[in-house]
């Protein structure tokens, strides 16, 4: 061997010694491209927000098309999925470029907001019931809407509320994503690393929830409509997949195999949903398999409604791709528009719910009142929601013209 093949043989070892010292310091996760955003998550998120809307309204014709009537999920599990992916998105490059102390400080700082859009609906909203229980001496109302024990003991009451124990009717979502995003910073520094540990630890939080009935008491008695500690899979899965686990997932989510497992199991699961409207169907499904299935428990994220998502997920990743055309269309622009400003619209969605009850109950509750009353909310959801996307635009271009001027100004300063 010459000098130079030793040379050469040193660089090259030196070079593959170099490439695998990177290779284990690097952090496992895939973080997008800057500045990409996924139509997608904007499109299925602005979708579930209105179905929430409609599913808050007494049962109406508009009802039937919410995805909980075919099947065992509903639009709780894609909010909660797409919060995880787009918290992890938004947030993940801040951990792996900046560090955990500032990717932590701006997740608390999105926590708060959160937080005081949550106390800030909680008052509108025992306003607004409080006031039409009075005006039409209906008491019901407040019983009715979960906000009884609020008249009895306002000042203790409103202390719950603050620490997220009280809670009225449909304000239950909020406090379940308060408290997922407080656990974001661990999420995402564990996901540094390893992020399939990570998700395997989700998982075994979740089936020591279920063999050991942990939950989170609320006031005055009960417990939190959704369990943190099952759903909190569902969150750290969507980050999970937005981490780089779903292009892991891509040869199996690709696979003919998968696609009609998950056909299957949507059929199967939209004939048990037919047995709840159709009992004569009952007759058909085996004793075993109804013992062993019911109940169906949203408040842990029962195993059926996860597996239920999650086919959903997988056709739907395998027949609208990223760059689907129609993403762009005028027609799926309002669900785009809410799935952007979701915490607004959210906080909408609520309001819109009792004002929709409140006058089906008191005018009309009729199909026809039933119908107009759940387009006109979804119309006024996405008025707000293009009205919140034109104040941003205009914002984003004023502020760049005084940045534009200041720099001339300088410009002309230092000339």
């Amino acid at each position: 061997m010459t000098i130079a093949d030793q040379v050469t043989g040193s660089t090259i070892a030196a070079t593959a010694d170099a490439k695998a010292r990177a290779a284990v310091a690097a952090p496992a996760i895939t973080l997008p491209a800057v500045g990409e955003r996924e139509l997608r998550l904007d499109l299925f998120r602005g979708l579930a927000l209105w179905l929430i809307f409609v599913d808050h309204l007494p049962p109406n014709l508009l009802t039937w098309f919410t995805i909980r009537n075919y099947g065992f999920s509903d639009a709780t599990e894609i909010f909660i999925f797409i919060s995880g992916y787009t918290a992890a998105f938004v947030y993940g490059r801040a951990m792996l470029e900046l560090g955990f102390v500032i990717a932590a400080a701006r997740i608390l700082r999105r926590v708060w907001q959160i937080y005081v859009a949550h106390v800030f609906l909680f008052t509108i909203f025992l306003a607004e019931i409080s006031y039409v229980a009075t005006s039409f001496e209906n008491p019901l109302y407040t019983e009715e809407m979960g906000i009884l024990d609020f008249l009895k003991q306002p000042d203790v009451t409103i202390v719950q509320a603050l620490l997220l124990r009280f809670r009225p009717v449909n304000m239950d979502v909020l406090p379940l994503y308060i408290v997922l995003m407080l656990a974001l910073p661990l999420i995402l520094w564990s996901m540094k690393w390893k992020p399939d540990v990570t998700l395997g630890l989700s998982v075994l939080l979740y089936a020591v929830t279920w063999e050991y009935d942990l939950y989170l008491s609320a006031y005055p008695n009960g417990f939190w409509a959704f369990n943190p500690f099952a759903w909190q899979l569902l969150f750290v899965f969507g980050a999970w997949c937005a981490l780089g686990g779903a292009q892991r997932m891509s040869r199996i989510l690709a696979s003919p195999v998968t696609m009609w497992i998950a056909i299957a199991y949507l059929l199967a699961a939209f004939y048990v949903t037919l047995t709840w409207h159709v009992p004569q169907l009952g007759h058909y499904m085996p004793r075993r398999i109804e013992q062993w299935m019911y109940p169906i428990d949203k408040t842990n994220l029962d195993v059926l409604r996860f597996t239920h998502f999650l086919a959903l997920a997988a056709l739907t990743v395998r027949f609208l791709p990223r760059d689907w055309p129609g993403l762009r269309s005028p027609w799926l622009k309002p669900l785009i528009l809410c799935g952007q400003h979701s915490l607004e619209i959210f906080c909408l969605g609520v309001f819109l719910a009792f004002a929709g009850h409140f006058i089906l109950a008191e005018v009309s509750g009729g199909p026809a009142m039933h119908a107009l009353i759940s387009l006109c909310g979804i119309l006024v959801m996405w008025a707000v929601a293009w009205v919140i996307s034109w104040y941003k635009r205009v914002a984003d271009k004023s502020g760049a013209k005084a940045k534009g001027a200041v720099g001339n100004a300088d410009l002309a300063g230092g000339g």
